[in-house]
């Protein structure tokens, strides 16, 4: 008979401590690296891969190749459009030709003669007319003639001036922005050029090649994504209670599902905003359901371990 009392507060108190740990809070995550994201300069096809993946690369290794022709052929145009926009500077700055300048005083010359020659018909017509012995039109017509080859005149001294005085500084300022403009447009298809040669930036894992041999992938689509850095960090949620105890820097404990070893690690980033379910719309014992997310830093000896396992956080605290 007294068996079974103890029998009862046994399972009671099993009951209980399972009921305690059940509501103990827990840090839960996934392992991750730092991840590296080659996205397409341009959209052109596919025409060789190096590398495959799950492959250890170092930095500046190719890792695919797209397609040149259109891209080259955009460099070239933009190389001769620098060209010609450095010749133009070029004869801004020479001004004008001793030829041109010849024969804007010609046509002054003969602008001047012209103007003589109609100043002495309006001369000869003028006491004529106040004869009456030729028409007031006549006249009137003499008269305008003078006053056209005076204005011919005045626009061939001004067209003379304009060529001797030379380029004006404004029109070599437009001249010398628009060599600029296309240097930099010739640079830009450079570079554009340069990065159809995928190369890795840094030494890493290629962890996804998401287009093959073949395809045209869209501008800014990942081509390539890589694992880099010396080891891997604990990618984790804390709930409210934990987050109140943990601060950046703190010494944590990390262990993968499964396994009894733990890795030491250290809080290098807590979120401020809760990634689920915002505080304003919590009330009470609800604020235990805040989650914030954290980022953990684990030292080398978690190199070896499984991208994407779950794994659980324990503050020394709780140890």
């Amino acid at each position: 008979m007294r068996s079974e009392p103890r029998s009862v507060a046994l399972a009671t108190a099993m009951l209980v401590l399972a009921a305690c740990r059940a509501d103990a809070p827990q840090a839960l995550g996934t392992l991750e690296w730092d991840r590296v994201t080659l996205p397409a300069p341009v959209a052109e096809k596919i025409v060789r891969v190096d590398v495959r993946e799950g492959q250890q690369v170092a930095a500046g290794a190719p890792l695919l190749q797209l397609e040149l022709t259109r891209t080259q052929s955009q460099l070239v145009a933009a190389q001769a459009q620098a060209t010609q926009s450095r010749e133009a500077l070029a004869e801004l700055r020479a001004g004008p030709r001793g030829e041109a300048i010849a024969q804007a005083r010609a046509s002054l010359a003969a602008a001047q003669a012209q103007a003589r020659d109609a100043d002495a018909y309006y001369a000869r017509l003028q006491p004529l007319g106040r004869q009456r012995l030729v028409a007031a039109s006549e006249v009137d017509r003499a008269r305008a003639a003078s006053q056209s080859a005076q204005a011919q005149v005045r626009v061939a001294q001004a067209a003379l001036l304009e060529l001797e005085r030379g380029t004006r500084a404004e029109q070599v300022a437009q001249g010398e922005a628009a060599v600029a403009a296309a240097d930099a447009q010739a640079r830009v298809q450079a570079v554009t050029l340069e990065k159809l040669d995928i190369v890795a930036p840094r030494a890493g894992r290629i962890d996804s090649l998401p287009y093959k041999l073949g395809d045209q992938a869209p501008v800014g689509a990942p081509l390539a994504v890589m694992l880099v850095g010396e080891a891997p960090y604990a990618r984790v949620y804390l709930p409210q209670a934990l987050r109140n105890r943990l601060k950046v820097g703190d010494t944590v404990q990390v262990r993968l599902d499964g396994q009894q070893k733990a890795y030491a690690g250290r809080v290098r980033m807590i979120r401020s905003e809760p990634s689920f379910t915002p505080y304003f719309a919590l009330t009470g014992q609800d604020a235990e359901r805040l989650s914030y997310l954290a980022e953990i830093s684990l030292g080398k000896e978690a190199a070896g371990l499984p991208v994407g396992a779950p794994l659980q956080v324990v503050s020394d605290g709780d140890e």
